[in-house]
């Protein structure tokens, strides 16, 4: 909980430090601040919800900003747990997005609008509907929330646990148990560490934008009727 108060403050601060005071010809911390926000723009917001992006950018920055703050915990010295590693985190983040996405749904085209935008498919043959509804209906409603969340965790706590270990075999054949044989193995230890940190933290950024991206497509879906 500390680390997820300590990450809300993060992110906060560095919104406010980008924004809270903008120019015209944005410098410095502006311009990066700007260049995160136009990537989510282009990148996520725009090929998903076309005319309705910017309406949306500032839940889906939020989601991004606050996910990637979530994962950079993990190589943060002292702290060096990634948020997303704890599945309450993504999952309780998947769930408002999947909210979001029923009530768009929902609001905008009535229970039996939303099913029927889902479940129909052009030139399908009415005796293969029997087949295909359940499916869409489950990866809809229960396999689209369930690989949400589950990316993202399961990403963040196998690149959490290689690290760990690579790094405690490093240590221990380095300092715990120094010998001659085992010196080799801990140097092995420490550089593979180092490589799977630099690996890591492209995972991070990767999961940060998988994650908005998803959010992005299934409020779209909301908004239009469609799976």
């Amino acid at each position: 909980m500390l680390i997820a108060l300590l990450s809300s403050a993060v992110a906060i601060a560095l919104c406010w430090a980008a924004f809270a005071n903008p120019k015209i010809v944005p410098r410095g911390r502006q311009s990066l601040g700007e260049y995160a926000y136009v990537f989510v723009r282009e990148q996520i917001a725009k090929p998903n919800l076309g005319k309705d992006a910017d309406r949306w950018m500032g839940f889906l920055f939020t989601v991004f900003l606050t996910v990637l703050v979530w994962n950079l915990m993990g190589i943060i010295p002292f702290i060096q747990f990634p948020l997303a590693a704890h599945i309450a985190f993504p999952l309780v983040l998947a769930l408002t997005v999947y909210g979001i996405k029923v009530y768009l749904g929902v609001r905008h085209h009535g229970v039996r609008g939303y099913l029927r935008g889902i479940v129909h498919l052009p030139g399908l043959p009415g005796w293969a509907y029997v087949l295909y509804v359940p499916l869409i209906l489950a990866e809809v409603f229960v396999t689209s929330l369930f690989t949400h969340f589950m990316r993202l965790f399961a990403n963040m706590f196998a690149g959490h646990v290689l690290v760990a270990f690579f790094s405690s075999v490093g240590f221990w054949f380095l300092f715990e148990r120094l010998t001659p044989l085992g010196a080799g193995l801990g140097v092995v230890g420490v550089l593979m560490t180092i490589v799977m940190t630099a690996f890591e933290m492209f995972i991070q950024f990767l999961q940060a934008f998988l994650f908005a991206m998803l959010a992005g497509m299934f409020i779209a879906s909301g908004l239009r009727g469609e799976h």
